[in-house]
């Protein structure tokens, strides 16, 4: 049997190891602040905000959370990022994607402060991933990273193929599995032959966002497999294709009206694969332990102690 890569076994060892952290800050009189800027309601953002906060509140981090209407305009929300950024008090600043169509998102993310860019995506902190210079990582990626680490799974020497070539997942995490020494392919929609590219790989990060859509064949045996997808499936005949059938699964659809399932097959994934990431339970409770990392590091930042 493969080994499964929990997700949250490894969330909660980089919490703990956060308190004491926020803890030497608090002491200083320094509690390190989180703001997090939610214009509209968008549920699936409201579940991701409130566990943010929840997660600010068990570390003692001040979190504060904005909730402009989704009928905010560009410079209104512009306005905010700069208040946010000038208070000494605010750490990090997060701006929950997506926005309302209305809202310029690039104008809004290029606003964010460098040093209180906690979501690692100012082309600022890009440039300092791609030349390997201190500074906040993008979350997901980071949490992938310290995933592998902590489960001594090797990537020095190793072939990692990247399915999906997103700014938020698949560019930041082939810049950082470069930086381990991994030889690293980006692939996606347009790459020919991409089952035969995939089978190449030792470790294969899925993050193309359709739901089990990297089969048997995209498998070479023994890979590691990290799935990045969080897809919502909705349709009963979809739960029983996915599943072959599977009776749980079928009475957890009937029971929810929904199953999530990621971007790899989660049958075949348990054939072939040494080691795996669940859906869910896998890669999603790391995004938010590596924002509370970010919020620690620049608080500490900020506050000279590093």
């Amino acid at each position: 049997m493969p080994e499964i890569l929990d997700g949250k076994r490894v969330r909660d060892e980089i919490l703990n190891e956060l308190k004491p952290r926020v803890a030497a800050l608090t002491q200083r009189g320094r509690v390190p602040g989180l703001a997090v800027v939610l214009a509209g309601h968008n549920p699936a953002s409201e579940i991701y905000v409130r566990n943010k906060v929840k997660a600010c509140q068990d570390l003692g981090i001040h979190s504060e959370a904005l909730t402009p209407p989704d009928s905010i305009s560009t410079d209104e929300l512009l306005q905010i990022v700069e208040q946010l950024n000038a208070r000494h008090d605010i750490d990090g600043i997060l701006v929950q994607l997506p926005l309302p169509p209305q809202v310029d998102t690039k104008r809004i993310l290029l606003a964010v402060a460098p040093a209180k860019d906690v979501d690692g995506f100012h082309p600022c902190n890009v440039g300092n991933l791609v030349t390997g210079l201190p500074g906040p990582r993008a979350c997901t990626p980071a949490g992938i990273i310290e995933l592998l680490k902590r489960y001594r799974i090797p990537m020095a020497g190793k072939r990692a193929v990247v399915v999906g070539r997103s700014d938020i997942v698949g560019k930041p995490v082939d810049m950082l599995l470069l930086h381990e020494h991994a030889t690293v392919t980006i692939c996606h929609s347009r790459t020919p032959d991409l089952a035969s590219v995939c089978r190449q790989a030792q470790i294969l990060v899925a993050a193309i966002g359709r739901p089990a859509m990297l089969t048997a064949e995209f498998l070479t045996t023994g890979v590691t497999v990290i799935d990045v997808g969080t897809n919502r499936i909705d349709n009963r005949a979809d739960v029983a294709r996915i599943f072959r059938n599977s009776p749980e699964k079928l009475a957890s659809f009937d029971k929810r009206g929904r199953v999530l399932v990621g971007d790899v097959d989660p049958l075949d994934v348990v054939e072939r694969a040494g080691a795996y990431t669940p859906v869910p339970g896998g890669v999603g409770p790391l995004t938010v332990a590596m924002l509370m990392a970010n919020t620690v590091a620049s608080a500490e930042r900020r506050a000279g102690v590093c």
